[in-house]
């Protein structure tokens, strides 16, 4: 359940017919919570198996219709495509005269904000941007997540409260992003969130590289402490042998993933010197240290001593 103040009734929105357009992981999940809340879905948009069956699960008995049909039953509409195609996709829409003057249209991208929907706004629709920060499985599962989570709500300041109350109802906490921080705000989420699949998929595959038979097993502690001592503590929370300035043991992992998995040396490296600044610039990596390990960043070398290393 939402912690945000809940919007006076004169405040929320009225009962509203909505529609998907673009039966992707988000869009039916949005559409599912908003019925929840009281919202009436009547049409969604899908070309492909996977998006048809999406629609079945979380929305059934919703009609599977064209984009302008969806535009057609709809008071509010969510346009969940992908971000390079909600552009074309807007304009399309308002071009062939689909949009209606007083119709709510909801993107759900991160990149942009309010001023991608300009076309319809100029047919006189009403235009949100409500990004939720949260991955999507593209099932039930992802309604219930929607509790708590946040929104990157952009929209004109006169539909601000509707966009916020709109945000509560589905379950969620709305975070005003200003129209210009849009990029910066969406590159954020995907640094940690999108970075952090890749990452721990690398290691697993490193432990059962290893020889560790349940590699998930093995990080699922670990990486739940340090996500939670990171967002409690922020940099304070660093640790392992790059903020130690064990030069030594890092040398060693480099050669180890060059010889086992040269893919993933690039990326260690950049990560590493990331480290390293952060851990110098906060006092936690002592400079006399620091000049040694950055050497072996810098080239990523064998080691020359020093192989043994732990977590703490």
């Amino acid at each position: 359940m939402s912690t945000y103040p809940q919007p006076e009734p004169k405040d929320r929105p009225a009962r509203l017919t909505v529609g998907v357009v673009g039966a992707g992981r988000v869009g039916p999940a949005l559409a599912a919570a908003l019925q929840l809340a009281g919202h009436r879905p009547v049409a969604v948009s899908g070309v492909s198996d996977a998006s048809r069956r999406r629609a079945a699960q979380l929305l059934p008995e919703v009609p599977v219709v064209s984009p302008a049909e969806v535009l057609e039953r709809a008071d509010l509409v969510l346009l969940t495509v992908p971000d390079d195609a909600l552009p074309g996709l807007v304009e399309g829409l308002a071009d062939t005269g689909a949009v209606r003057p007083g119709q709510l249209l909801v993107h759900t991208s991160g990149r942009y904000g309010a001023r991608v929907l300009d076309p319809a706004l100029r047919a006189g629709a009403l235009p949100l941007a409500l990004h939720p920060a949260m991955t999507f499985t593209g099932t039930a599962v992802d309604v219930q997540r929607l509790a708590g989570c946040s929104f990157g709500v952009t929209a004109p300041d006169q539909l601000r409260l509707a966009a916020e109350a709109l945000v509560i109802e589905m379950g969620g906490e709305p975070e005003w992003i200003a129209e210009e921080s849009r990029p910066l705000y969406h590159a954020a989420l995907a640094l940690g969130a999108n970075h952090l699949v890749t990452l721990v998929a690398e290691s697993m595959e490193l432990l059962r590289t290893a020889g560790v038979e349940a590699p998930d097993r093995m990080l699922g502690p670990l990486l739940g402490a340090a996500l939670d001592n990171a967002l409690r503590s922020g940099d304070a929370a660093l640790t392992g042998p790059v903020a130690r300035g064990d030069a030594g043991t890092v040398a060693a992992h480099v050669a180890e993933l060059r010889r086992h998995a040269p893919e993933t040396v690039a990326g260690y490296l950049a990560m590493a010197r990331a480290t390293a600044d952060r851990a110098l610039a906060h006092g936690l990596l002592k400079p006399e240290l620091a000049e040694d390990l950055l050497g072996v960043l810098a080239d990523g070398t064998d080691a020359t001593q020093g192989t043994e290393g732990d977590t703490r």
